[in-house]
């Protein structure tokens, strides 16, 4: 019988979870709103993204949100440094994210630092101007 290293079992649950059809619809779980992507002259691409949580302070917050790559690489993330008790929902961005050129789907997450990721993702064809609960400007 041979056993799984740590790293290819940690990469197998980390492929199951991502690859999970459970959504948790409670906003104890930091959701994904709408995402805004722009490519930049340079080619690199912009994410600005809408994110509700019911944040309660430092105890349970939303953390951070990831643009990931049909393959489920993380190509860019946003962490968040401290809780939107009274910014509810709120946007942030972040730029200057390189998608491979084979790649035209991304899905952004985002977290909580309580229950982790589960809540509503949007994916996005970067080859279409908008779709559901999104747009793209080239």
């Amino acid at each position: 019988m041979k056993i799984f290293g740590v790293s290819c079992l940690l990469f197998f649950m980390t492929t199951l979870a991502f690859a999970s059809d459970t959504v948790h619809n409670s906003l104890d779980y930091a959701q994904v709103q709408y995402v805004k992507a722009t490519q930049s002259a340079n080619g690199t691409w912009c994410f600005n993204t809408q994110v509700r949580h019911n944040d309660e302070g430092w105890e349970h917050y939303a953390d951070a949100w990831q643009v990931v790559s049909s393959k489920g690489d993380v190509l860019a993330e946003r962490v968040l440094f401290h809780p939107h008790d009274n910014e509810q929902p709120f946007t942030r961005s972040v730029c200057g994210v390189n998608i491979p050129s084979d790649n035209n789907l991304v899905t952004v997450r985002a977290k909580c630092n309580l229950h982790g990721f589960g809540g509503q993702t949007v994916t996005i064809d970067l080859a279409r101007s908008e779709g559901k609960n999104y747009s793209v400007v080239r």
